[in-house]
């Protein structure tokens, strides 16, 4: 009998051509209806989410019903019925709640436990896919209704956002945390939330797909992702904001707190694919809060940066990389650009003309130091390479000097000519970075483009004695940085595609600390080419405890290109030579995207 009348509505409500929901005589019947769906056991679910979604369609076409659907009372009426209730029974009396959150909540908890969106919510789990489609269209179409009460009611009136946030929260804690690979996790690759319904050929979740409890979290997480990209702000705010307290603050952020090693990793990596996943503005805000303004975290995860575990510190690296990538100015203004402000790693007694000369006559030694060889010394006319297309001709001037050519001549000095190995398997030089150099340069510009970022360095602080701290961030990068002879490949890897990055973005800041070999650090203040400087010096004394370098540099270039057909890895020294491999690969990419960010002309 609940199947035929569901059939009845369903037909009646997607063929009659007049708005009809605002009528007693028809709303109240559906609101009984909508009370009969999504109860256990249920036998009609196909037609209770044909029905549910109509009834959606509906709304959508005529918003000012969606107060009769979701049965809420304007807030006279219920104060009113409240009053009348309490004079006609011996409950315990309360005085009518102000009109704020505790109204809308004490109207919205008949929602979490019946009617339309918790209806929905119900049949969006359902193990028919064709049944939790159209629940998930539901969902989708209430949320994008963009009239000012409609996003209103749905944020203040009802629990949408808490039931959201439950069903996430939910999924999340099925997920087997000891079991999980950290790096599988991480590359998770980008499941939108409609694939779940594309893979199956049959009407029922397959058991493995039902099990994969991975794909189903960040399958719901996309879903909200793409609600809040739809919905009226004030909504796409508050379904942030319930994600961020009931996800974020009350259940990750204590694992990513946990002294459990595996529970930090695979939280660490599971935020870290979130980064990378969310689209939607507000969804991004909570997660760029949530990071870097949590006071109890923010801290612990840049000095994670360095931890005594590698794997933890690739994840951290890999959560700053993602971060580095969202269009979010909040991530460069916390994390590096608020310490480079004062410019007070500047020396304070040279000027800059007395500076750009001590710099040109540094530049001139390095072409008589026996380490660097004339032959890959080039001369501005042999730099000059067919220039890729510029993102736009009125770039803002950048610092630094020493023309393009000793600009990025300096970087191509640093490694010394015997301990290079490039040329042993006729690798190229940094021309071969140019290209995805001129790409990430061009990515990072798309990125802050709407950041107003001021066109010329900041005045250096006039404050004497300042003492220059980095910030952690890029503290713990240069740290990593002067080690980089001691770590992991695959953590040097990561290391230098963060530095790459951060000198990809055309801050005038960044530029010169980055990316300036030519200024002149104040008293105990260091740079990127400074600490590549040092650790040079450090490199051509480790070096001598490697016998038949050039053959064992050989070997283990082409190894880690896979060239090596002996399968025979010498593991003596094995570390420091893939450091070396890393940092003159390093060096080479860091000259192509000074080449690509300086104006060749300029003097």
């Amino acid at each position: 009998m609940v199947q035929q009348v569901l059939l009845f509505f369903s037909r009646f409500l997607s063929q009659i051509q007049r708005p009809l929901l605002q009528l007693v005589n028809v709303y109240r019947p559906v609101q009984k209806l909508i009370g009969l769906c999504a109860l256990p056991g249920s036998q009609t679910e196909a037609e209770e989410a044909q029905f549910l979604l109509v009834v959606c369609s509906r709304v959508k076409q005529d918003p000012p019903t969606l107060r009769n659907i979701l049965q809420i009372v304007d807030k006279p009426a219920a104060t009113a019925l409240a009053s009348d209730q309490s004079q006609s029974s011996n409950h315990r009396t309360e005085p009518p709640p102000p009109p704020s959150q505790s109204d809308s909540s004490t109207g919205s908890r008949v929602q979490s436990e019946s009617g339309l969106l918790w209806a929905l919510l119900q049949l969006a789990s359902s193990a028919r896919g064709s049944v939790a489609l159209k629940a998930f269209e539901g969902l989708l179409l209430l949320s994008a209704l963009q009239d000012e009460s409609s996003g209103e009611i749905l944020s203040d009136q009802t629990l949408l956002g808490e039931l959201l946030a439950g069903r996430l929260l939910q999924l999340y804690s099925l997920l087997p945390m000891e079991a999980l690979d950290p790096g599988e996790v991480q590359s998770w690759p980008h499941t939108p939330w409609s694939s779940q319904f594309s893979r199956w050929s049959s009407d029922l979740r397959s058991v493995a797909a039902a099990s994969d409890h991975m794909t189903n979290f960040f399958s719901w997480l996309d879903f909200l992702d793409h609600m809040m990209e739809e919905a009226p702000q004030v909504l796409a705010r508050k379904l942030a904001h319930c994600v961020h307290q009931i996800w974020m603050f009350d259940v990750l952020q204590p694992q990513l707190l946990h002294m459990c090693e595996q529970v930090v990793l695979v939280s660490t990596s599971i935020l870290c694919a979130a980064v990378r996943f969310v689209r939607s503005r507000s969804l991004l805000d909570q997660l760029v809060h949530f990071l870097l303004r949590t006071n109890t975290l923010s801290p612990l995860l840049l000095q994670r940066c360095d931890h005594i575990s590698d794997q933890i510190s690739f994840a951290s690296l890999s959560l700053v990389d993602e971060l580095l990538q969202k269009p979010h100015e909040d991530v460069l203004d916390v994390l590096v650009l608020s310490f480079l402000q004062s410019r007070s790693y500047l020396s304070p007694q040279e000027d800059r003309w007395t500076e750009s000369n001590e710099a040109h006559e540094d530049s001139n030694g390095l072409e008589e130091d026996p380490f660097f060889s004339e032959s890959l010394l080039f001369s501005e006319s042999q730099l000059i390479l067919p220039p890729p297309p510029r993102c736009s001709s009125s770039s803002a001037p950048l610092s630094g000097l020493g023309s393009a050519a000793n600009v990025v001549n300096s970087f191509l000095c640093l490694v010394p000519v015997q301990v290079r190995s490039a040329q042993l398997i006729q690798e190229g030089g940094y021309e071969s970075y140019v290209h995805d150099a001129h790409t990430q340069v061009t990515e990072c510009r798309a990125l802050s483009r709407s950041w107003n970022w001021t066109l010329s360095l900041p005045a250096p602080s006039a404050g004497e004695g300042e003492e220059f701290f980095e910030g952690p961030l890029l503290k713990v990068l240069l740290d990593r940085l002067g080690r980089v002879l001691e770590q992991p490949y695959e953590l040097n890897l990561k290391l230098t595609a963060v530095l790459s990055r951060l000198s990809s973005f055309s801050h005038p800041l960044l530029h010169e600390y980055l990316l300036d070999p030519y200024v002149h650090l104040s008293h105990c203040s260091r740079s990127l080419f400074s600490v590549l400087i040092r650790l040079m010096g450090e490199l051509m004394q480790s070096i001598q405890r490697v016998p038949d370098l050039t053959d064992r540099l050989l070997d283990t270039r082409r190894d880690l290109l896979g060239l090596n057909n002996n399968n025979t890895t010498r593991l003596e020294h094995l570390t420091l030579l893939r450091g070396l491999v890393v940092l003159e690969e390093f060096c080479k990419e860091l000259a192509a995207i000074a080449f690509v960010k300086l104006p060749l002309g300029r003097p």
